[in-house]
């Protein structure tokens, strides 16, 4: 069991940016798929998502949304000591996003910059990874950023997003817990096989085929195993908030709101249900801005809690879960930190 406990690191701010093009899963569609895509809508509880042009990369979403927070947290930038990139739409297979924007954000030469492939699970991963730097005590002040371009037209379920993250030595912090696992037996469930160094990207890659509907799928499109992934996250998830909860010696009623990776309707209601929670307590944002991968869990803080997370203490659990397949749960409190309207680059 991967669980641990992280002292003296304080969540100081957060800062979420989507692309402003909107796409509606009902009237963005073939005519021919209306029907099918209501039933679809109904089911994932997905009518909007957000779309980056073509030109617009995860990075600029996460660039913008870094310049905002260390403009409103008004840090120095010469007091950055890490910067870590939770993607896995990188600018370049080579090399690192965060070895880029570490530039591109003027941030001194001295700052530990590197990217971490995980996707759905991937918040909570990174804020230990960088809540570990500072509880160790090498790193004062960092970044973690993390999201992914991941929308299609095609596809009712992902979205685009970038999300910055500050967390700062403090020795008067709470305690900040987590729970973090992984199984690579499942990871065919999710995955995009090709343009790896196990099956290479080739001439014959290039050519699509048309499904019923005349929409047309490339060999290197994401290849993602729905009742697979449904098992997986159901079985996994509820237990593992029991273990946390149980770890941190805490009650379910302890906790302010539990934020769940919005993966889809029938996903997050299964287990909302099964560990007894209220809507109240579980804000999404699956409706307005769809499965944002590893920003679902910044996006929903910023567009649903920011208000209210900004007004005295709050203890918040997050549940990030996914490819891999992995699955990870963090428990922190969030007290007086700075939380910026969403951006719309």
């Amino acid at each position: 069991m991967a669980l641990s406990t992280l002292h003296n690191v304080r969540f100081a701010g957060m800062s979420s940016c989507v692309p402003k093009r909107v796409i509606s899963n009902l009237e963005d569609c073939p005519p021919s798929q209306r029907s099918e895509r209501e039933r679809l809508v109904r089911n994932i509880g997905i009518k909007t998502r957000r779309i980056c042009p073509e030109w617009q990369c995860f990075s600029d979403l996460a660039f913008a949304a870094t310049e905002k927070l260390l403009a409103e947290l008004q840090w120095q930038r010469n007091e950055i000591d890490a910067l870590i990139v939770v993607t896995q739409s990188p600018d370049y297979l080579i090399p690192s996003t965060a070895i880029i924007l570490q530039d591109r954000l003027g941030l001194p030469h001295g700052t530990i910059a590197f990217d971490v492939n995980l996707g759905c699970s991937g918040y909570p991963f990174g804020l230990h990874l960088l809540g570990s730097m500072i509880a160790a005590g090498g790193v004062r002040k960092g970044l973690l950023l993390v999201g992914d371009k991941s929308a299609n037209i095609n596809d009712p379920l992902f979205s685009d997003a970038g999300t910055a993250t500050a967390l700062e030595f403090s020795a008067d912090a709470a305690p900040m817990h987590f729970d973090l696992n992984s199984d690579g037996s499942g990871y065919k469930a999710i995955m995009k096989p090709i343009g790896g160094h196990r099956e290479p990207y080739a001439i014959h890659h290039g050519i699509p085929t048309r499904d019923d509907h005349g929409i047309l799928h490339w060999p290197n499109d994401l290849s993602l195993d729905g009742p697979a992934v449904l098992s997986f996250s159901t079985q996994r998830v509820p237990p593992a908030v029991q273990q946390i909860l149980e770890y941190a010696k805490l009650e379910k009623n302890n906790i302010d709101y539990y934020i769940f990776h919005q993966a889809n309707r029938m996903i997050n209601e299964t287990i909302r249900k099964k560990l007894g929670l209220t809507i109240e307590q579980t804000p999404s944002t699956l409706h307005d801005f769809g499965n944002t991968s590893s920003a679902t869990l910044p996006i929903t803080i910023t567009a649903r809690l920011r208000n209210t997370l900004a007004q005295d203490r709050h203890k918040i659990l997050l549940s990030g879960f996914g490819i891999g397949l992995s699955w990870g749960a963090c428990i922190m409190d969030i007290d007086g930190a700075c939380l910026p309207e969403l951006i719309e680059e």
